[in-house]
This record gives structure tokens, sequence and C-alpha cells, in this order.
């Protein structure tokens, strides 16, 4: 447990409790929770929640994701490398599953590398229903929204100003920040890649989530030996 909360800062007693079940030992969470503060662990901060902000009409307008591809959203990142210039993330995310399907780290990113990472998507995935992204310059470009919509998808850009509205890739960003970026020295784009691509394998296949009942969004799947094809 404290070589847990030591390798995840960020982790909860209720996260902790996850991968230790999963290598075997039988501990309910109130045991972990008892050790936990025994051992004098602090548990992260809990943000305050926010009311939500409605439509001047009293509406309050928001598609709500149904199964996996249906809404896809994405947004940027900004960070620094250890000389101190800038490079930036784009953050691809399946609000359904909540699976983080790609993380493009480039010194400048614009619509062209937009319709890049997400053109490798669409192949390897097919396109989604929707699309969401703020109004960003990037993603309200005119051949952005041409190109999403001639693959089949649909966009669905958030109100000016409305973070909230895109709240799934914003707390994803959070996670990100907070268990990777801040924790991190970064001396070259290329070294951010590299690590910034690990940490992302590690949050859809280990990671525990607390709105999936703290399961992974996407958990590696064991094929057991004797159902593996037998090569000849």
């Amino acid at each position: 447990m404290i070589e847990l909360a030591r390798q995840y800062g960020s982790y909860g007693c209720r996260r902790v409790a996850v991968p230790l079940r999963d290598a075997g030992w039988l501990v309910s969470v109130g045991r972990v929770e008892r050790l936990w503060k025994r051992e004098g662990l602090k548990v992260p901060r809990k943000q305050p929640k926010k009311s939500r902000l409605w439509l001047n009409d009293g509406s309050c307008i928001r598609r709500r994701p149904e199964h996996r591809n249906h809404v896809w959203s994405h947004d940027f990142v900004h960070c620094r490398t250890d000389d101190g210039k800038a490079f930036r993330t784009l953050n691809i995310l399946d609000e359904f599953s909540r699976e983080c399907l790609s993380v493009t780290v480039k010194r400048k990113l614009n619509s062209t590398d937009a319709i890049d990472a997400l053109t490798n998507l669409f192949i390897l995935r097919g396109p989604p229903t929707f699309v969401r992204s703020d109004n960003g310059p990037e993603f309200v470009a005119r051949d952005v929204r041409a190109w999403i919509e001639a693959v089949g998808a649909k966009t669905a850009f958030i109100e000016p100003g409305s973070p909230w509205e895109n709240d799934y890739v914003e707390s994803f960003n959070a996670r990100f920040q907070d268990e990777l970026l801040n924790g991190e020295l970064f001396y070259s784009p290329r070294e951010a890649q590299i690590i910034i691509e690990g940490w992302r394998k590690h949050y859809n296949t280990k990671r525990p989530h607390s709105a999936l009942g703290y399961r992974p969004p996407a958990p590696e799947t064991i094929v057991p030996m004797d159902q593996r094809p037998v090569m000849h």
C-alpha cells in the first residue's frame, strides 16, 4: 500500500485498494482506509463541486455519450520543457469509455495536426457520431469542420467560455496535469512524447477510474495459453 501511494501520489485509499486486490490481497476498502490513516498517508483533497450554469431561458443543452464511438472530445494542454520553451499536447478522449484515444505532442499544434490525429483514429476505429471541442481557432477552422462532416461525423462545439460543457476532457486534462505533468521534468518534446505515451497506456489499461466502478477504461485482455492459436 505504501509503495502504491509512493508511486501514484494522487491516488486515494479507495483507488489504491483496487491494484491491491488485483495483486491477490484479500482486503476491503475499510481495512485499507484504516491502514492508510495509521501510516499517516494523506488523501488528496477533493475539489469542491461546482453548480451547473444554465442558459438564460432555463435550459441546459448537453449531449451525453450513449456508447463507444458516440462522442469523442479533444482539447489542448500547455506545458514547458526544462529550458522554458513551451510545447502542447492534443488529447482525444472517448467520452463513454473514458479511454484516452491519443495524445499528440509537439512544440506547436494547429488545425492540420488535429486533422492528422483524427484521421489516424478514424482509420483505426471508424468515425464517431459526434466530435466535441471548444471554440479555439484550431477547431473552428473551416477545413476542420468540413473534414469531420465529410467522413460522416458531426461537430458539437461548446458555448464560448463554457469549459464545463466539455467536462469529460477537462476532467481528463486535470488528471493528466496532476498525475504526470506536475511531477515530471521534460528535456525535449521527444522525451515528453515517450513518457506521456507510457502514462496514456497505464491510464487506459491499469489506472482505476472511479466513474467506471474503479475499473480501467480499456483493461488489457489476457488470452489463456490453451486458447492461443498454434503456429505451424
